[in-house]
């Protein structure tokens, strides 16, 4: 992530787009392959918006005192299409509203979940846990103490939990200091992240223990709400706190970099025109209010079959998350090609370092692929089309893109006129 990461801050000095993939693997590769980049962006934050949403809306009816409604399918459902819609409008409102709810959001998620954090690992280090607490190792941190299926799930569900911080870089042309500060933002954000998420699951397995947790392996979902009470009594309102808000915030970043790449796509003429409409408040309002409505309209559809389905959906939405970074990984490397020979920082930086990520992330596309083609690696457990619910949902979306793309290319062909084009400088 950090590799690709430095990938998105070089481009976006090269070429500030709200695009950002679709707009750069464009450049570097031409119209197909970023036709592609922006399609996977774009639908993977319109078909995770509805689970987001549910689990800020549970976690903050918890929160509340409210956990008889978490029991209610239509109240959960109805209170999460209406957290999207809100959201969607506060995107509408401006970038200045939201910078501001997303700043209080932040603020509240960090301050809960280290306080849990804290709490737990103290707990855990000092034997007062009731689960039995384990002194933290540095073997924890080991990534090849697995290996085999585990390990390639571990890291696709990875690549899932990091995908999100390059939100800032979506925001551009709408941003104070735009040819430096949202790439800085997307390098910090990574380690901001990494931080955040070892330090929380140290604390969680130092606290729980093993034991419990496999025990509780069918509430994965649910671990904080089991947790918050033993770890911090009546306080516990904070951890389920954490959790709301930290949904609630991905929810609307989440609608950020789908809209503005709708956005970036229809003033290139890749996607009908309207989606290029820029409201008074200065944002991209039919893109942003477009991603709402079929966010919901997924969200509902699919949880209607089941729960597990939405679960699968969001591990197969990982594939193509990780295909875009990969292709933003790739197309660093083609767009700098001329200045890699420049100097040892530019080969590295905008080479060597882009391509390893990229590659990564491929080596890990094509594990996942096999390995989610097995029907027992998935939430549902039932095959679809005899393979995996995840991977067909992760391939129909790629293949429903092609589809799409091949159509838009017969109304209006403008977009596949353009050529490739590198930086010289």
């Amino acid at each position: 992530m950090l590799l690709i990461a430095g990938a998105f801050a070089a481009l976006d000095r090269a070429d500030p787009d709200c695009g950002t993939t679709f707009s750069w693997v464009t450049r570097a590769m031409g119209p197909w392959a970023g036709w592609i980049g922006g399609w996977a962006i774009t639908m993977t934050g319109v078909l995770v918006l509805g689970s987001l949403a549910e689990v800020g809306v549970t976690f903050g009816l918890l929160a509340l005192g409210l956990d008889g409604w978490t029991g209610s399918p239509l109240a959960v459902t109805g209170l999460s299409a209406a957290l999207i819609l809100l959201m969607a409008w506060v995107c509408v409102r401006g970038t200045e509203l939201s910078a501001r709810v997303q700043n209080a959001l932040i603020v509240a998620q960090t301050v809960a979940l280290g306080v849990f954090a804290v709490v737990a690992l103290v707990r855990g280090i000092g034997g007062e846990s009731p689960f039995g607490g384990l002194e933290p190792s540095w073997n924890w941190l080991d990534p090849f103490g697995a290996g085999g299926g585990a390990l390639t799930g571990g890291l696709l569900l990875g690549v899932f939990a990091y995908w999100g911080w390059e939100s800032a870089v979506n925001l551009t042309e709408e941003t104070a200091g735009p040819r430096t500060a949202p790439g800085r933002a997307a390098v910090l954000s990574t380690v901001v992240l990494l931080l955040t998420y070892l330090g929380v699951a140290t604390a969680v397995v130092s606290f729980a223990g093993t034991q419990w947790l496999a025990g509780n392996a069918g509430e994965e979902e649910a671990v904080f709400a089991l947790l918050s009470t033993e770890a911090l009594g009546g306080w516990d309102w904070v951890v389920l706190l954490a959790v709301a808000t930290s949904a609630i915030a991905s929810t609307q970043t989440t609608i950020i970099p789908a809209s503005r790449t709708g956005l970036s796509m229809a003033r290139r003429a890749a996607l009908p025109r309207r989606f290029a409409s820029i409201s008074r408040h200065r944002t991209p309002d039919v893109s942003t209010w477009w991603v709402a409505v079929v966010a919901i309209a997924w969200y509902v559809g699919v949880g209607l079959l089941s729960e597990n389905a939405l679960y699968d959906s969001i591990t197969g939405l990982s594939l193509l998350i990780a295909l875009y970074y990969a292709l933003t990984g790739l197309a660093c490397a083609v767009y700098f090609r001329r200045r890699l020979l420049r100097g040892v920082r530019e080969f590295l930086l905008l080479g060597v370092g882009p391509l390893v990520g990229a590659g990564l992330l491929g080596w890990l596309l094509v594990l996942s692929v096999r390995d989610l083609a097995d029907v027992a690696n998935s939430y549902t457990g039932q095959a679809w089309l005899g393979l995996g619910p995840p991977l067909v949902i992760g391939v129909g979306v790629l293949l429903t893109g092609v589809v799409l793309m091949l159509w838009w290319r017969q109304r209006d062909a403008s977009f596949w006129a353009e050529r490739p084009g590198t930086d010289s400088v």
